[in-house]
């Protein structure tokens, strides 16, 4: 499978209390383990199967994905900007491989 690519949209700078929303995407091909290949056999299943957003260390927003998600997941959630920091997206797939990406906030 081809490298996956984490994507995110985060404002770069927010006032204090303004509610914010970021936008993630992953290139990922999601295979449920449902599929068959050109031979017949079951393609084995391949998914992100858990995403976490921390802010500051601190875990802002999280899922648990289930096979039935579309190919290249896209999550979105707000928060509440209140302190300066950096975010940390984290997406596991069924293999225990890790895809991390961060972006930093600035608030005034």
């Amino acid at each position: 499978m081809a490298k996956s690519k984490p994507r995110v949209k985060v404002p770069k700078k927010a006032g204090k209390g303004e509610v914010i929303t970021i936008k993630t995407l992953i290139s990922h091909k999601m295979e449920s383990g449902l599929r068959k290949d050109k031979k017949g056999e079951l393609i084995p299943r391949q998914i992100i199967n858990r995403f976490t957003a921390k802010f500051n260390g601190a875990t802002v927003f999280e899922a648990e994905i289930q096979p039935a998600i579309s190919a290249n997941p896209y999550l979105q959630f707000n928060m509440r900007a209140e302190d300066s920091g950096e975010f940390e997206f984290i997406w596991v797939d069924d293999d225990g491989s890790t895809y991390t990406k961060k972006q930093a906030l600035s608030v005034s």
